[in-house]
């Protein structure tokens, strides 16, 4: 692993708790804090203990350390390089991100060793000026919780004005899309950003004024037969869906995705690209939207 999550945290909090030491005593509690705040829950019984019983002899008694300088953890040629390259990918640059002290980093991979399929072709154009103005001062009002003046056009053409309280961002990987969750007195909206042609800053909202929408989860139940690697291959097209699987025997499997209704039609149309080997158990709508499609598809044949 380039980054390793797990030894990462444990990293981190020790170097903190040296730099406070390296700088002055540090105390019990405050090396408590620091573990709190850096590692995992289950941490607090561990690192203390190490440091403090010299299984790892870095703190003294008394809080002092032997170490002259604060510790620094350098990124390694293969860390930079990987990081240079998820820089080169224009979904990332959307959100700002400094690549100061990678410039002459060569990455790891150029973005074309990707190839995608089963992806629309209309997909957003993130190098667009107006489109990563528009897409940072959305930013800027989810994390500052600022309302919106928003002009768009509609899925019909029509121009038209919006001002609104913004919920999240979200993106389809399907349609290589961003879109917008946005909630006003008179309705919920969803707004792709590439409809978008300008965004205002308005004044911040207040917590009584702004009601989070709770949108309704629908429940697809799924039967995989595992031909072919469908298991596999069924797990990395529903990855980015809140989903529980059972073995119900050597070669079935139960797959239970939980959705929101703004993205049925995209799931049926994933759930018939794999054919015979997956099979719709409920509910009954969504089996009926499958069998429909399927109908169709005959009826154009002849």
């Amino acid at each position: 692993m380039l980054f390793n999550e797990v030894y990462g945290a444990y990293y981190n909090a020790v170097a903190a708790i040296l730099s406070e030491a390296v700088k002055g005593e540090v105390t019990d509690k405050r090396i408590y804090e620091i573990v709190r705040d850096k590692a995992f829950s289950e941490s607090v019984l561990t690192i203390p203990a190490a440091l403090k019983d010299g299984a790892w002899p870095l703190i003294a008694k008394d809080g002092s350390t032997p170490i002259k300088h604060e510790p620094k953890m350098p990124l390694t040629e293969l860390q930079r390089r990987w990081l240079k390259a998820l820089l080169s990918d224009p979904r990332i640059k959307l959100f700002g991100v400094d690549g100061t002290g990678l410039e002459d980093v060569e990455p790891l991979y150029k973005p074309d060793v990707f190839v995608y399929f089963d992806r629309y072709s209309d997909g957003d154009d993130f190098d667009d000026p107006r489109y990563i103005e528009n897409f940072r001062t959305i930013l800027t009002a989810l994390r500052e919780k600022r309302k919106l003046k928003i002009k768009f056009k509609s899925s019909r053409d029509i121009e038209k004005k919006l001002v609104c309280v913004p919920c999240r961002l979200e993106y389809s990987s399907k349609d290589d899309k961003f879109r917008l969750l946005t909630f006003s007195p008179k309705s919920a909206l969803t707004i792709n950003l590439g409809r978008i042609k300008s965004v205002k800053l308005l004044e911040p909202y207040s917590e009584e004024e702004y009601k989070p929408i709770e949108y309704r989860k629908e429940r697809l139940v799924l039967e995989v037969k595992n031909e072919r690697n469908a298991l596999e291959r069924a797990l990395l097209s529903f990855s980015h869906f809140e989903k529980e699987a059972e073995k119900l025997d050597d070669n079935r499997y139960r797959l239970t995705l939980f959705y929101e209704r703004d993205d049925e039609t995209e799931l049926v149309i994933r759930v018939l690209s794999f054919g015979p080997v997956l099979r719709v158990v409920e509910p009954d709508f969504f089996r009926a939207q499958v069998y429909e499609r399927i109908k169709k598809q005959q009826d154009l044949r002849g």
